[in-house]
């Protein structure tokens, strides 16, 4: 006995889909393909959480639980830059301050006893002619030392990376890096025995019936002088971080380049240089936003041989009028004006470098 289908019972039946078509089979006769399964209406807030969560290594107690270790090693470290870097942060308040330290037997309770006066230390530090003065050297030596000494440690990096002999390379390392482990009394002492008025030049030009000079104290060129200085000391030291970079670029590329025909130097130019693009952006966003400090000791040992006009930065600067002259307070306000500055320009060379592609300091 037939049976027919009512409009009801076609209702209730499950719905199809455009996939669930009739193909002919190869006899003729006709054969149903299976329909594909119905994609999940959607994941749930929980289950995205939870998804978010081992994708980030599970909750907070159990990623502290397994890098409970790595934590411990790296707890001294996080201490020290905590109490001799940030800590000393609150003492910035005396620039708004007319600090006297001998108001009170304790200076850090001295703080609580003197008188505010709000912007009148910044006001101070901006008409006076010997903090723009400081403020051009400081600028001019960064200048130099972008040009001069920034560059060098990347081509003495390529230097000794092309150097195939093991021992040879070695040797050539030890030698660059020996310098810095001077101090600056040593690289000043043998720069006076080279360069000075009564060094090895200036005695050997003497016999032979020349003038000698003295460069050691000359204000035209101490700029110069002093980047000289420190490219000796710490450009071999510099190459560390790009010979660690050049160490991870796979061979297969030396290789499949020279088979393209590549000579050495469009192998370093279309493989070394790329890859030690992103440590250069790094390292130059890192030097611009350090471009106020240009070296503080090495520069107050040579001072008085020049005279502040031609070496007083921002750094000896601040020394000179905080230690030797007890203004703390103007002082503190030259110190928080450099950090301030230093700070936006660390943000905007990372936006350059953004730009340019690369990460920089932090991402985007």
């Amino acid at each position: 006995m037939a049976h027919s289908t009512t409009p009801g019972a076609a209702a209730r039946t499950a719905p199809s889909t455009a996939d669930d078509t009739v193909e002919p089979s190869a006899g003729g006769g006709g054969s149903t393909r299976a329909a594909k399964p119905a994609k999940p209406s959607g994941v749930s807030r929980a289950e995205k959480k939870a998804l978010k969560k081992a994708a980030n290594g599970g909750t907070l107690r159990t990623r502290l639980k397994r890098d409970r270790t790595l934590i411990l090693m790296t707890l001294p470290a996080v201490l020290l830059v905590l109490v001799f870097n940030y800590i000393p942060i609150l003492g910035n308040v005396v620039a708004f301050q007319e600090y006297d330290p001998y108001i009170s037997d304790n200076g850090f309770v001295a703080i609580f006893h003197s008188p505010w006066v709000g912007f009148e230390q910044f006001s101070r530090i901006f008409e006076d002619s010997a903090f723009w003065e400081a403020v051009q050297n400081t600028f001019v030596l960064f200048s130099l030392q972008l040009l001069l000494f920034f560059p060098i440690p990347i081509v003495l990096a390529l230097l000794i990376n092309s150097v195939i002999r093991p021992r040879v390379r070695a040797v050539s390392q030890a030698i660059l890096y020996l310098p810095h482990f001077f101090s600056w009394v040593l690289v000043i002492t043998v720069f006076q025995q080279i360069f000075g008025g009564a060094g090895i030049i200036a005695q050997t030009l003497r016999q032979h019936g020349y003038e000698g000079f003295d460069l050691m104290t000359d204000p035209g060129i101490f700029k110069l002088l002093v980047t000289a200085e420190g490219v000796w000391k710490d450009a071999g030291w510099g190459i560390i971080v790009f010979l660690a970079a050049l160490a991870s670029v796979s061979p297969d590329l030396y290789e499949a380049s020279a088979m393209d025909g590549a000579g050495r130097w469009r192998r370093m130019w279309h493989v070394t240089l790329p890859a030690l693009r992103p440590v250069i952006a790094l390292l130059l966003v890192l030097r611009v936003g350090d471009a106020l400090t240009v070296g503080f000791e090495q520069i107050l040992l040579q001072r008085d041989a020049v005279g502040p006009g031609a070496a007083e930065v921002l750094d000896t600067f601040v020394w000179w009028n905080g230690v030797r002259n007890q203004d703390f307070s103007y002082a503190a306000a030259a110190g928080l004006i450099k950090g301030v500055v230093s700070l936006g320009l660390v943000l905007a060379a990372n936006k350059v470098a953004h730009l340019m592609g690369e990460q920089g300091v932090y991402k985007k």
